[in-house]
């Protein structure tokens, strides 16, 4: 969990309630208790402020304290990024959809405009990266922001010059993983797969596909590939379990140093096995199995000296 946002809610309703945090506190954890901790700090403190008739509904929130299935979403933002329009073809209807990433002095998010006159501001060159724009209505899910036809969608006179452009990585316990979310977690590898072989595009690193004795490029057309491998873990960090998956440059740094040598792998997979480490990446839907996946990019060994600082300076509080 994102400790820093279940504080600043904290704020938040004790500006607005008068209460003091400490009783807050006690709330939260017996509403946690209630519902036999089957939800995190901050869904049970957004539970609180509804029970104490606090909404933050008409109030613009800083992004880092924007949180999944929020409804009626109101922030300002600079784009930071933006991508190509898309078009899609659902149920024999014909749409389009546009995404950026939007930043503030907090944090940064992505978002999901579906409606045509908010898609016709972009392609209209009225509304463009680094345009500071304002959005209104809108909802969260799967910790993106997505507009619809109800919400509003304009540019803003604020000036915004300091804002986050770096990906915001958010510690978590597995449990708390959301798709989309950024993460970082420490955890355990239960189980640890053989590893698959595929071949990319030498330019764009893109997936070169066998036609024949060749291998072809969408991109580069017939190329001489080159051979990458991923493995898929499974990680447990005591609150729930997730499938993961490494990717070539990544696979060092679990120790897998020789793929070719099937003995190897095999001492290398054992060596893995209840192996505790701190991974960070990304998570999607796998399309296969329909589920969750972490797609690690970072996987680093536990400084034990800093856990335990940390620990201290958490008994400290």
């Amino acid at each position: 969990m994102a400790e820093g946002n279940y504080e600043k809610i904290l704020d938040r309703i004790s500006r607005t309630s008068g209460l003091e945090r400490e009783e807050l506190e006690r709330m939260v954890e017996a509403k946690r208790a209630k519902l036999a901790g089957l939800i995190s700090k901050e869904g049970a403190a957004q539970v609180v402020a509804v029970e104490l008739g606090i909404s933050f509904e008409q109030e613009k929130l800083k992004i880092n304290e924007l949180l999944s299935g929020m409804r009626k979403v109101n922030v300002i933002g600079k784009i930071i990024q933006l991508f190509p329009v898309r078009s899609f073809t659902k149920n024999e209807k014909e749409g389009k959809v546009v995404n950026f990433v939007l930043a503030d002095d907090t944090s940064n998010v992505r978002v999901v405009l579906w409606d045509v006159n908010h898609i016709a501001l972009i392609e209209n060159n009225e509304i463009k990266q680094d345009s500071v724009v304002e959005i209104v209505n809108a909802s969260m899910r799967d910790n993106e922001i997505h507009l619809g036809s109800f919400s509003e969608f304009k540019l803003s006179k604020e000036v915004l010059e300091d804002v986050k452009t770096e990906k915001i990585i958010k510690e978590k316990k597995i449990v708390e993983f959301r798709l989309q979310d950024s993460v970082s977690t420490r955890a355990f590898v239960v189980q640890s797969f053989e590893p698959r072989f595929f071949y990319v595009c030498p330019e764009c690193k893109k997936k070169a596909n066998p036609e024949g004795e060749n291998h072809i490029c969408v991109e580069h057309g017939k190329v001489i590939p080159e051979k990458r491998a991923l493995i898929n873990l499974v990680l447990d960090d005591g609150t729930e379990t997730i499938r993961s998956v490494l990717f070539h440059e990544q696979l060092s740094k679990i120790g897998f140093t020789n793929l070719e040598d099937a003995e190897e792998v095999l001492k290398q997979k054992q060596n893995l096995l209840g192996k505790e480490m701190i991974f960070s990446g990304n998570i999607r839907n796998n399309k296969f199995f329909n589920n969750p996946e972490f797609v690690v990019d970072d996987a680093k060994e536990v400084d034990l000296d800093a856990l335990i600082i940390d620990l201290e300076k958490a008994s400290d509080l």
